[in-house]
């Protein structure tokens, strides 16, 4: 049987793309999975707004995401591509976050360029570590992990940089073992086709569609044929929960209760079966009869 990290080294071989939203906890996961979609991100920056109430600015550290991977993936066998900012550290750091996330159940971790305190990729304001650094932490991660865990490697130098370095960067972070390349904020479609074009032939490349950033928004046929593998859409989630939730609220506060709300809610029982309640009932009850 194929482990979660294998199954998305089948998806990235498949010679296409494919949409993979972004959560930050098991609810959330849930829902990925019951609409279908082959695999999940936990994203920094939607852990931060729901855990926290606070931008993506670095606030967040490995037991955050270690702890809220662990809640997911006893839920979920979805492959999850994870988040780990900078790999909170230098390269000893690396190599303990991909030990820690791997026992947590990462199918994939997620490193990237920023120098600390690192912030959201479409922020102005990055600064980044030398390529020579990220190589390093880059051998560290591949020295560290055990089996078919991808390691994905993320640049931000497109916006420091500019396009051209950002290229050579995350060329030379494949020749230091990344499986899945991550160029972060392209600024135009043209950016974007030379990506694909000079890195395609390389490695698999993710694009990151963020809602209002700074990357234009395309459909993932259109970035599929620009060559990218995986199209994330890691804080779309959160902004729809947010959105939904004003609106819900401001109902609530008019009117003195939820029925004008009701066709744009689950009711108890919906949400009950979501959660598999009818199913751990059966088990209690077979549990506590004593024929377990």
């Amino acid at each position: 049987m194929s482990t979660h990290a294998q199954r998305l080294r089948e998806l990235l071989g498949a010679n296409r793309a494919w949409l993979v939203p972004g959560g930050f906890d098991a609810f959330s996961a849930l829902l990925i999975e019951e609409a279908g979609f082959e695999a999940m991100y936990l994203s920094g920056a939607s852990l931060a707004y729901t855990k926290l109430g606070r931008p993506d600015l670095g606030f967040l550290g490995l037991t955050d995401v270690a702890d809220a991977l662990g809640t997911i993936r006893d839920r979920t066998e979805l492959p999850i591509i994870v988040d780990a900012d900078t790999g909170f550290g230098n390269a000893l750091n690396v190599a303990r976050t991909v030990r820690t996330l791997e026992q947590r159940g990462a199918s994939a971790i997620q490193l990237e360029d920023q120098q600390l305190p690192k912030r959201c990729g479409h922020l102005p304001g990055k600064t980044l570590v030398s390529t020579s650094e990220m190589i390093g932490k880059l051998h560290a991660a591949t020295d560290a992990r055990d089996g078919k865990t991808v390691i994905v490697a993320r640049t931000d130098a497109v916006a420091v940089e500019g396009v051209d370095a950002a290229i050579e960067r995350a060329a030379r972070y494949v020749e230091a073992g990344a499986d899945l390349l991550f160029v972060e904020a392209p600024r135009h479609r043209d950016q974007l086709a030379r990506i694909g074009a000079e890195l395609g032939p390389r490695c698999p490349l993710l694009a990151n569609m963020v809602e209002g950033g700074a990357t234009p928004p395309l459909p993932l046929g259109d970035l599929e044929s620009l060559g990218f593998s995986i199209v994330i859409y890691p804080g779309a989630m959160v902004r729809a929960l947010a959105f939904a939730g004003r609106r819900f609220l401001a109902s609530l506060q008019e009117h003195g209760h939820s029925g004008e709300s009701l066709d744009s809610m689950l009711d108890f029982g919906q949400l009950n079966a979501l959660l598999g309640t009818p199913e751990l009932m059966t088990l209690s009850e077979r549990y506590d009869d004593g024929d377990a």
